[in-house]
């Protein structure tokens, strides 16, 4: 699938609205993980190993953390957009807004329900603000920076940089478990359902736009970065 820009402008209102709600919903999905208690996907077993040293909310964190992954942007001469700043602050925004009004759940069975609940609804958030075409949020950034600047592939790029933030995470105090494990296995399928689900349409009448919405429908896209973008 295709994520090149989308070039009409009547679609912007759709394009923002899809951003907007996605990242809405991511942040809001890492809270159902978090109230899980069953593990957190990479990222944000960083960011609650930091929350637990710092005292700071899981949220906050995660937007600082953002905000200095993207400085590390600069020597890889990437080049953030509107998705990328916003993913910044919404994210970590949404997800203790969701935090704050969501109660723990006990028993094996609430907590597996919240966890399916958490990476499905994080697998819709993906596909969205990622088929709004407004540019990678920072870690998928630092991902496909630091592929381009060391020629590694972006597996192994991906590969490296979650299990560092991974290990890093449990050495703070995040919490690592099967949730973890699951996360890791769905979040790719997941992410290339939805953004085929969310794609923007071609517009009727376009000859171009139809030959390539044909050949999107029939390249599979690489599977994104899962864990706030």
């Amino acid at each position: 699938m295709s994520l090149a820009p989308v070039r009409p402008a009547r679609r912007l209102p759709r394009r923002l609205l899809q951003l907007y709600v996605g990242l809405a919903l991511y942040g809001a999905s890492s809270a159902f993980l978090v109230r899980a208690g069953l593990g957190l996907d990479p990222w944000d077993v960083f960011h609650q190993g930091l929350a637990e040293r710092t005292g700071w909310s899981i949220g906050t964190v995660s937007v600082a953390v953002g905000a200095l992954v993207l400085l590390l942007w600069v020597p890889l001469r990437q080049r953030p957009g509107l998705g990328t700043v916003s993913n910044v602050f919404a994210v970590g925004l949404t997800m203790d807004a969701t935090l704050a009004v969501l109660p723990d759940v006990h028993g094996t069975v609430a907590q597996a329900a919240l966890l399916t609940a958490g990476i499905v609804l994080n697998g819709a958030a993906t596909g969205l603000y990622i088929a709004a075409c407004f540019g990678p949020g920072p870690r998928d950034g630092l991902m496909t920076g630091l592929h381009r600047r060391t020629g590694r592939s972006l597996r192994l790029v991906r590969t490296g940089i979650e299990l560092t933030v991974l290990a890093a995470g449990v050495l703070l105090g995040g919490t690592a478990g099967v949730g973890t494990v699951a996360y890791a296995l769905a979040i790719g399928p997941l992410s290339q359902l939805f953004l085929r689900v969310f794609a923007l349409p071609s517009p009727a009448g376009d000859a171009s736009d139809r030959s390539d919405h044909e050949a999107d429908t029939q390249t599979p896209a690489p599977a994104p970065a899962p864990a706030q973008g």
